[in-house]
């Protein structure tokens, strides 16, 4: 982690972070512009480059904190022993608004990342980014299966669910003052209406 950058004023290290977080997540690495990214942050790109060195080191940067920073929400919201597998679900849910309440983009950008095929940012990212996967496929493979029914494919199921929080963040990150806590209420919504429709009781 860059100490220079650590000793800004909070507000100017989210300011800046956010800032990449939007760009990046919108147009991947390679597309990605420097001058965009500092003119919402509102610094000189001298400066960004005083902190960050190159496009290539704010990126590794990022990908570093964005991680660390979603991991560390998913253990203060997700209990070690919790295998139900909507409740899971929820408390992931949790994680990600905590997220998103402080860096909207977060997720974004960290999907935009799962799917970078840069040359440049792979070598930067490749080997934490298959280090967050395995976090998060063994925390879905905590969830019980055994709720659904015969014949009910639990994979598609979670494809449904994924499929539809996705959607629902990047309509409700783009909108206009967006706020975590009616992201989280409308999409624990959508979770209870797939567990209804899914589950015998």
């Amino acid at each position: 982690m860059n100490e220079r950058f650590w000793g800004l004023k909070k507000e100017k290290q989210d300011r800046m972070i956010n800032a990449a977080l939007r760009v990046f997540s919108q147009y991947g690495y390679r597309h990605a512009s420097t001058d965009e990214i500092v003119r919402e942050a509102g610094i000189s790109k001298g400066l960004l480059f005083h902190y960050f060195e190159s496009k290539k080191g704010l990126y590794s940067f990022l990908y570093d904190y964005a991680t660390r920073f979603v991991t560390l929400e998913l253990t203060h919201n997700v209990e070690k022993n919790e295998n139900g597998y909507f409740e899971l679900y929820k408390q992931i849910l949790s994680a990600k608004a905590d997220s998103m309440a402080q860096y909207p983009y977060i997720y974004l950008f960290l999907d935009r990342a799962d799917e970078e095929t840069d040359n440049d940012a792979l070598m930067e990212i490749s080997e934490r980014r298959e280090k967050y996967r395995r976090i998060m496929d063994a925390l879905r493979e905590r969830a019980d299966i055994t709720i659904f029914g015969p014949g009910v494919d639990f994979e598609k199921i979670g494809h449904i669910l994924d499929f539809t929080i996705d959607g629902l963040i990047l309509k409700e990150v783009s909108s206009e003052g967006f706020r975590s806590d009616l992201f989280l209420e409308e999409a624990m919504e959508y979770v209870d209406i797939i567990r209804n429709m899914t589950v015998t009781k």
